[in-house]
């Protein structure tokens, strides 16, 4: 029996529903990667040459980095983004989110790519994850280490380390977290540039819309993380080649943790940053770009 519809459909080519769903399904499987059941990471990779793996900071995503991946990618770089489980657009499991699993996550993400030789480069509390990373996994598939405003050794002052911020400042986030958590991502944006005019209106917006889509649960967890690693017997064990780009003026991880790093870290590089705050990859994202290709050769 003539059908009108499959008529149209023939004469226009039009796809039937189940070759878009399939093709959709083959477009969301390519931007996400299971790392455990049921536990999938949303992955920006873009680009050919040699890797670089992008691992954001506390509570953002990969899409953080979008000025980075814009520009190296035409530089011949290979990027590749990874935004941690409970935060972006990756699976929100309820269990632990510590480091410990965040490095373990991204083992697998770079033995299903089967990524070798990457420059691992994180920001904030990516950048003291990466650092875990090469401890807990030997290294395995790192070449090099960039760190970005990064997290470590100490988040927070102990014995031994007075750098960082008050743990009881910490605490207030944790508090601020339970109690009103919208306002806790609007007053770290605020402390995340060097100055509140730093970036347009619509930026901060941005930022702040990528932090409200992390999951609750992961938001405090990893505030809880922050406040109580301590990195300083791992960071002396790290023997590849490791940058540190800090900026003067950084608010949430000071400029003495760049230093302490650099100190602590045999050989390693320290590149200061004059006009930024926490957000060094952009407000100098001209500088910040050509220095990491610089390292990376």
């Amino acid at each position: 029996m003539w059908s009108w519809k499959r008529s149209i459909r023939k004469d226009l080519r039009i796809p039937r529903q189940s070759d878009r769903k399939t093709k959709e399904k083959k477009m969301n499987n390519s931007e996400f990667i299971e790392v455990e059941s049921n536990v999938r990471l949303h992955i920006r990779d873009w680009g050919k040459g040699k890797t670089i793996v992008f691992i954001p900071g506390w509570p953002l995503s990969h899409e953080m980095f979008e000025y980075q991946f814009t520009h190296l990618v035409k530089q011949g770089y290979r990027c590749v983004g990874i935004s941690m489980r409970g935060f972006g657009k990756s699976s929100t499991p309820w269990g632990d989110y510590n480091y410990d699993v965040f490095t373990d996550d991204i083992k697998k993400v770079l033995e299903t790519l089967d990524l070798k030789e990457v420059t691992l480069a994180g920001h904030s509390m990516g950048g003291a994850i990466s650092l875990h990373y090469l401890a807990r996994h030997k290294h395995a598939r790192v070449a090099r280490l960039a760190l970005f405003g990064a997290a470590a050794p100490c988040f927070t002052k102990r014995s031994g380390f007075p750098y960082g911020l008050e743990t009881t400042a910490v605490d207030e986030f944790i508090e601020a977290c339970i109690t009103d958590r919208p306002k806790l991502v609007d007053d770290f944006g605020k402390i995340f540039f060097h100055h509140e005019n730093a970036v347009s209106p619509k930026m901060a917006e941005w930022f702040y819309d990528m932090g409200m889509q992390a999951s609750p649960h992961a938001t405090l967890a990893c505030l809880k993380a922050l406040r109580d690693a301590d990195l300083r017997e791992v960071m002396v064990k790290v023997s590849v080649p490791t940058t540190i780009f800090h900026s003067k003026h950084d608010q949430i991880c000071p400029y003495h943790l760049g230093q302490a790093l650099a100190a602590g870290i045999k050989e390693a590089t320290l590149v200061p940053f004059e006009k930024s705050g926490h957000g060094l990859f952009l407000e100098e994202k001209d500088k910040f770009n050509t220095e990491l290709a610089k390292f990376i050769g």
